[in-house]
Parts: structure tokens; sequence; C-alpha cells
């Protein structure tokens, strides 16, 4: 989708989408909040003691969670929105773990980290956002350490695939200039010289987003208008935009898909 960017994408991060994200998820701004990060974990090998970075880590709710559940040792996190990068900083001061976690405002297409530092790069469906995908995941692979993985899960373009009408709706409503699907993503890692080991549709779009319109609908109602100004517009397209994603998802046009390769 031309002239969605960078500043785009903060734009909507720092205003009234992050109100509502925070309302509606929580910290955990993914779909299958803890659960699924620690789903991943688990089939990346996330180990104690590792250190890790997370690449779009909004405000460092997965890095939270590695430190504390997994006993990672050390996460940095890379996000290019100041807005969350500081929100981040401020919940892990309270959370006691700012001598583990840190973070750095930056683009995570060119964070400027060492090379082979990490003993894995995480995100947790981020990379839709970013549009030069291959810079992305060459960024991910030349920080890395060898023997290291990249574990990551992100929304994309389902088996069905989307018409253009859709993927127009699609990309304008999200404020993706882009999405793949899991082969264009194990293509961009192989690229970059990892293999992919797990390329696979998570299944849960559909019965989350199926969740979340509860959730609007029976009992955040009023919360969520107020985040939106008690504009009951807005909240008319925010539900039918939501209606439209879970379509989307039962249909096999659009699917959150999880990613672990290894660096040889």
């Amino acid at each position: 989708m031309a002239g969605v960017g960078l500043a785009d994408v903060i734009s909507a991060y720092s205003g009234t989408q992050t109100e509502f994200m925070k309302l509606l998820f929580g910290q955990q701004l993914h779909i299958g909040g803890m659960k699924a990060s620690l789903d991943l974990a688990e089939r990346a090998g996330i180990a104690a003691g590792s250190s890790g970075i997370d690449l779009c880590c909004c405000n460092g709710a997965g890095m939270r969670l590695l430190v504390r559940s997994r006993n990672v040792a050390s996460m940095v996190g890379v996000d290019a929105t100041a807005a969350v990068v500081e929100r981040g900083r401020r919940l892990t001061r309270e959370e006691g773990l700012d001598g583990r976690v840190r973070f750095v405002h930056a683009d995570a297409c060119k964070c400027d980290l060492p090379s082979a530092s990490a003993d894995f790069v995480w995100s947790e469906d981020a990379w839709c956002y970013v549009a030069d995908k291959p810079k992305l995941i060459a960024e991910a692979a030349r920080m890395v350490r060898p023997g290291g993985v990249i574990a990551f899960t992100d929304w994309v373009e389902g088996p069905a695939g989307l018409t253009d009408a859709e993927a127009q709706r699609f990309l304008a409503m999200m404020t993706f200039a882009n999405v793949e699907d899991i082969a264009g993503y194990v293509k961009l890692l192989s690229a970059s010289g990892c293999e992919a080991r797990l390329a696979e549709d998570t299944e849960r779009f559909a019965p989350h987003f199926e969740l979340y319109l509860n959730m609007i609908e029976m009992q955040l109602t009023y919360d969520v208008l107020r985040t939106l100004a008690f504009r009951a517009e807005l909240m008319e397209t925010l539900v039918d935009g939501f209606r439209f994603l879970g379509e989307m998802a039962r249909a096999g046009k659009i699917a959150q898909a999880r990613f672990v390769a290894r660096r040889p």
C-alpha cells in the first residue's frame, strides 16, 4: 500500500490507538497474550541465562515476561515510537526489572546494536508494521549469534489469499504498508542465512477476534467509547473493522503465524 511508512505507525501508536489497545489487550499487545508468548518461548527453546533482543518491542511486556518466566538474563528492546518506549521504561522500573531490561529508541531496521550479540531475536505481532521486511530480517540475522534463534509471531496473508479490495481495506485499517505470507517469511529468513525450523499458522486469529468483539460489545463498551472521545461513529467503524478481520481469518485470508529459525 503506497504512502504508508514508519511515520504513520509512530503516529498511530502515539495517540488514541494505543489507549484503545491498552484497554483491550492489556500490556501484551498481541494475539494470545501471555499464553502465546510462553508457547513461542518453549518452541524456540529460550533458555535461562540467555540474552535477547526484541525488535519492535512496544512497551516491553514480552521482555519482562521472558525475564520472569524463562529467567532470561538480559533483554534489549528496540522500538521507533518514543511514547511507548517511555511507557515501557516506566513499567519496567515499576516491576523492578530495569537492571535486566533496557530500551533503545530506534528504527528496528537500523538499530546499530552489535553484530552476533544476542542468543535470540524476538518479536510478537509487530513486524507487519515494518515496510522493509527484507531489511528487518537481515538486521535480526546480523544481531543473533551463530547457533542462536530468531523467534517471532506476525500477522500474515493466509493460504486463501486476499482480493485487491480486501487487501486495501486490511492494510489501510491496520496502517500496514504490506504483509508477508508464511512462505514469504521463510524465503526472507533463508536469504539472510537462517534456516526456518518452524513456520505455521497458530490458528488463534479467528477465535481471539471473536473474544475481542464480545469484550467490546458485552463488557467494555463504555470504556472503549471513552478512548474514542465518546464518538459513536468511531465505535461503529471499530466494531465493523473487527468483524471484517474475524471474517477474513475464518475464510483463511489472514492469520497469525509463528516462526522459529536458527542461524547456523
